[in-house]
């Protein structure tokens, strides 16, 4: 039937959170702190 999911089908949307998967040394958190996408995060909340 139409709009069911299968036994076998993954779902399409999850939560994830980037925070639980960066470390605290990682490179990315120090060109973060370097940014300001402040901007961008502003205009990407919704999603």
């Amino acid at each position: 039937m139409m709009g069911q999911l299968s036994s076998g089908q993954e779902r399409l949307f999850y939560s994830f959170n980037l925070e639980d998967h960066i470390p605290a040394n990682h490179l990315l958190r120090s060109i973060d702190q370097c940014l300001d996408l402040s901007d961008l995060r502003h205009y990407l909340a919704d999603f």
